[in-house]
């Protein structure tokens, strides 16, 4: 068996193509999407996908602002920023980049984000709003990965979902977002993590099987149900390699495979331009 590649390039052009017309529309009524990304300190990957984003604003005919802080800027000099970017009509939504540099509260520092603008779908109240089924930003990584499915024809409604990870950005809100009684969810959900000892018997159950938990090939080919959806949404870095929590030889078994690059991550960056034009819209809407 050979699995169906889950191309996240080719499906976030078609995004990405999607969002043009309704970019359009809103230039004509004199308003420009605009998105905003806060980066505190060094870390390279973060800098990196920093300027994706921006890219991708350039490409899409999108307005963007970046504010970048040195490691040594204080909380306070942070919140100001934050502060700055919730009053400024030309963003519609920006993000606060994870990690922070140590000694820096980033839960605070999100906090203070206008939930109104909050590209990332990570506030408190717009998960909270995720858990009750409320319209309302939806984190950028499970939305993609939940569109993902639904467009390369991947059954989600009452299927197995195992979800390797429980991280704030992906695995809980994932988890919440393909338990809901919605069309392309209503699935049985089941989390696991790197604290529990054996997750071969739990992943061996998934029709659906998505790896994040940010641990080099922790997801092999003998822990795969043959036939079963993989979505390698983990990595780590080795230097400048990139290593999926997915091996290689999951591929002569699963049904469906996202590819270690051009997988979730473009999907995560076409969301967020998605969640910014929405944020664009509902401004325009008042």
């Amino acid at each position: 068996m050979t699995a169906i590649k889950l191309d996240g390039e080719a499906l976030a052009a078609e995004v990405r193509a999607e969002l043009v017309a309704r970019i359009e529309a809103l230039k004509e009524r004199g308003i420009t999407p605009g998105l905003g990304t806060v980066l505190v300190g060094d870390d390279g990957p973060s800098h990196n996908y920093v300027a994706m984003k921006h890219r991708d604003c350039q490409e899409l005919g999108m307005h963007s602002r970046e504010a970048a802080l040195p490691a040594t800027a204080t909380q306070a000099e942070i919140e100001a920023v934050i502060d700055d970017f919730n009053a400024d009509p030309l963003v519609d939504a920006y993000i606060v980049q994870y990690p922070f540099p140590k000694g820096l509260d980033y839960e605070t520092a999100l906090l203070r984000v206008d939930p109104n603008k909050d590209a990332d779908g990570l506030h408190p109240v717009n998960l909270g709003k995720l858990v009750q089924g409320v319209e309302a930003p939806v984190a950028c990584t499970p939305a993609g990965i939940q569109l993902m499915l639904e467009r390369y024809d991947v059954p989600i409604a009452g299927k197995h979902v195992v979800i390797v990870g429980r991280g704030l950005t992906i695995g809980r809100p994932l988890a919440n977002l393909l338990s809901l009684k919605m069309r392309n969810a209503n699935a049985a959900v089941t989390v696991v993590h790197t604290g529990v000892a054996d997750i071969t018997p739990y992943t061996r159950q998934a029709d659906i099987l998505i790896a994040a938990a940010g641990a080099p090939h922790i997801i092999t080919a003998d822990m795969v149900k043959p036939g079963a959806a993989v979505v390698a949404a983990g990595v780590t870095f080795e230097g400048r390699k990139i290593i999926s929590d997915v091996a290689d030889d999951v591929e002569e078994v699963a049904g469906w495979l996202s590819p270690r690059l051009g997988g979730v991550g473009p999907m995560t960056r076409a969301l967020l331009m998605s969640n910014t034009v929405a944020a664009a819209e509902a401004a325009a809407a008042k």
